[in-house]
C-alpha cells in the first residue's frame, strides 16, 4: 500500500510564456549590473558625507556604472525585439487586416457587377422607350 506524500511544492501551470534564453539572460545580466551601480551610488553617498578622499573618483565611477546599466537595461529591450522579429512571432494583426482587405475587395467587385446590371438594364429601357 503506497500512500501520496504531500509536498511543499507544487506544480502550477504559468498563464504567460517564459521568456527565450537570450532575453533572459539580458535581462539577469542588466540585474545585476543595476544592482551593481545602486551598490555604488550608496557608497559614494557615504564616502561625500564622510568627507573622504576616495568621494571624487568612487562618484566619478559610479556615473560611469549607471551609464553602462542604462545601456544593459537597452540591451534587454533591443534582444526582445530582435527576439521577436527573428522568432516568427505572429502578428494576428495583419492577418486580421489582409483578411478585411479581402472581404472589402470581394464587396467592391460584387458592387460593381451590380453597378454594371442594373447599367445594362437601364441602357436596354431607355434604348426601348427612343425606339433604337
Amino acid at each position: 500500500m503506497e500512500f501520496e506524500r504531500d509536498t511543499v511544492w507544487e506544480q502550477e501551470t504559468v498563464p504567460t510564456p517564459r521568456m527565450p534564453d537570450p532575453v533572459r539572460a539580458a535581462a539577469v545580466r542588466a540585474v545585476l549590473i543595476v544592482s551593481v551601480a545602486l551598490i555604488e551610488a550608496v557608497i559614494a553617498a557615504l564616502m561625500a558625507a564622510g568627507h573622504s578622499l576616495l568621494s571624487a573618483p568612487m562618484m566619478l565611477f559610479t556615473i560611469l556604472t549607471s551609464v553602462v546599466a542604462t545601456w544593459s537595461v537597452l540591451d534587454v529591450w533591443v534582444t526582445r525585439q530582435v527576439w521577436n522579429q527573428r522568432n516568427g512571432v505572429v502578428s494576428s494583426p495583419s492577418s486580421a487586416a489582409r483578411a478585411l482587405r479581402r472581404e472589402r475587395r470581394r464587396a467592391r467587385r460584387a458592387a460593381r457587377t451590380a453597378a454594371r446590371e442594373s447599367r445594362g438594364r437601364r441602357h436596354g429601357i431607355l434604348r426601348h422607350l427612343h425606339g433604337v
